[in-house]
């Protein structure tokens, strides 16, 4: 029998495993046009937090006591379509269980780029896409910018920063930890901060941005998007795919340098990925050169077992994971 993670109730604060429970899934025969996969690789990303709150949002909440979902790849174990056979490893959204039955068409197969399957979760997936059209299209990054990076050992962040070194930018990134920040710099960052040093990250920052920053790409939001905000230049950009510092509290943000996007001109604009669904050829374009130019490299924190999920998904928000995390069936 199959199983899936389901939420028992609604987060108050940061998740506890008495928020998650583990439920069988009913074995059903297909229906035409369906198939069967069994699930290999599961995907843990920060924006499944905002889905465990019951508001409007740009992606609905997961239901109490239903089966909850997120990227995944896996094998096709039983077929009545004509897109798919047994044996073809493809990627869909219906995580957080160890097998998926599902229309053919919310299934897609991997692209043809030599990396293992999981890379599809996270360099060269959503997280990747978030790295490459934030950076060059919503912050408009260009030659001779400084960047900024908050969370640069993370799956979006690190590719941010090789992807900003790949255009030949300045970067500077922060991470937690003297290990996350050897990590970011192996990467080719210009410069990095250890935001957990004690040094206040504003501080921190300004002595490596002498000259101030033009871009910012933001997934952490608190003290980072402040610090950002006091050494932005003149007509800087800011990106903002997350905040993974207010996901779970209920205090607002102080934002003491809010002021100076006036003077300086600067714009802030929030975007999902999927604004750019259509446009999946240019970001594999561009990745798989510079893939092959061996421009990228990526890290992966793995935990094992479908048992492990709530674990790792936790492990997002104590800065449990260097590149992306994932869990492995």
């Amino acid at each position: 029998m199959a199983r899936a993670w389901s939420l028992t109730s609604r987060p108050q604060g940061l998740p506890t495993s008495d928020n998650f429970a583990l439920i069988d899934l009913d074995r059903r025969d297909l229906g035409e046009g369906e198939v069967r996969i069994a699930n290999s690789w599961l995907s843990v990303d920060p924006y499944m937090r905002g889905r465990m709150n019951d508001v409007k949002s740009y992606t609905p909440p997961f239901e109490i006591g239903k089966p909850m979902d997120g990227g995944a790849i896996g094998t096709v174990v039983e077929s009545r379509s004509d897109r798919f056979k047994e044996g073809d490893t493809v990627q869909h959204f219906a995580g957080w269980r160890d097998e998926a039955v599902l229309p053919a068409d919310q299934v897609q197969p991997l692209p043809e780029l030599d990396v293992d399957p999981q890379a599809y979760l996270g360099q060269l997936g959503m997280p990747g896409m978030t790295a490459y059209f934030g950076l060059l299209e919503v912050a408009g990054a260009k030659e001779g910018d400084t960047v900024f990076v908050s969370a640069a050992a993370g799956a979006v962040g690190s590719t941010v920063v090789q992807i900003a070194k790949a255009k030949g930018l300045r970067v500077i990134g922060s991470a937690g930890g003297a290990e996350k920040c050897a990590w970011v710099e192996s990467l080719g960052a210009d410069a990095v901060i250890d935001y957990k040093s004690g040094t206040p990250v504003v501080k921190a920052l300004g002595e490596v941005a002498r000259n101030g920053i033009d871009v910012y790409f933001d997934n952490v939001g608190g003290e980072h998007l402040d610090a950002a905000l006091a050494h932005a230049n003149l007509h800087a950009r800011f990106a903002v795919c997350g905040m993974i510092d207010v996901y779970n509290s209920s205090k607002p943000t102080e934002l003491r340098y809010l002021a100076r996007l006036i003077g300086n001109r600067i714009r802030i604009q929030g975007f999902i990925v999927s604004d750019f669904k259509d446009r999946s050829a240019d970001f594999y374009r561009d990745m798989g050169g510079w893939l092959k130019d061996g421009k990228l490299k990526r890290n992966e924190t793995v935990f094992e077992g479908l048992e492990t999920m709530p674990a790792a998904f936790l492990g997002l928000f104590s800065g449990g994971n260097m590149g992306k995390m994932l869990v492995r069936l």
